[in-house]
């Protein structure tokens, strides 16, 4: 997203930012809070969830290295609707709302290019709210393990490794399902010859029946 700003712009984001190391479990940012600037993700893994009022997490996404967070509440002066927990160790530039908005309002196409990333998030969340009603918890889980495998995926010998350690609860709350349910789902891929485990992480044998069974192409 900093890509191609001018040298002055650079060093402003450069003198007011705050490069932190996060540990697993810790908070990013809380739901209902007030965003006070943004965050990019320099290496690891931030989770970004809803809970429910029955205490279930629903999972907006897993944002990876490269990725922004926290920027459309801070541009709609809003609180922030979601919570952000560290999955993987991480390390995370925060950069102040009055040193971004500066650069938003004066780097014409840093503007753009941040206008397209609002756009694309809306556009993923209209698909995955289209997900939900239109398929079924096992296209869903199918979907959801072939975008970890695109997004994550290291050889993994006869597969491909889906190099992150997500909980049973963790998926079920990136599909939108019972914890049960995705135990079950799991299991039953891996006796299809699917998926298998090596240890907590699953390794993606068969993408292509993977993609069919997630109605990937219909």
């Amino acid at each position: 997203m900093f890509a191609d700003l001018s040298e002055s712009h650079l060093c402003n984001i450069s003198d007011n930012k705050n490069f932190i190391s996060h540990k697993k479990g810790q908070i990013l940012f809380y739901e209902g809070t007030k965003p006070l600037g943004v965050f990019c993700i320099s290496s690891g893994i931030v989770k970004v969830f809803k809970t429910a009022s029955n205490g279930k997490e629903q999972i907006i996404r897993l944002a990876k290295k490269g990725d922004f967070l926290g920027y459309s509440s801070m541009l709609g002066e809003e609180a922030y609707s979601n919570t952000a927990t560290i999955v993987e160790d991480a390390k995370i530039c925060f950069v102040p709302k009055e040193t971004f908005l500066k650069v938003l309002v004066e780097d014409n196409n840093f503007h753009r290019r941040l206008t397209k990333a609002l756009c694309n998030d809306l556009g993923l969340m209209e698909e995955k709210l289209t997900d939900a009603t239109q398929k079924t918890i096992r296209e869903r889980l199918a979907f959801t393990l072939l975008k970890l495998s695109d997004t994550y995926g290291v050889d993994g010998g006869e597969g491909e490794k889906i190099d992150v350690v997500l909980s049973r609860e963790e998926i079920a709350g990136l599909v939108g399902t019972a914890t049960e349910t995705v135990i079950r789902l799991l299991s039953e891929f891996k006796k299809d010859e699917l998926i298998e485990f090596d240890g907590k992480k699953i390794i993606v044998l068969d993408k292509k029946q993977l993609a069919r069974l997630s109605d990937f192409y219909g």
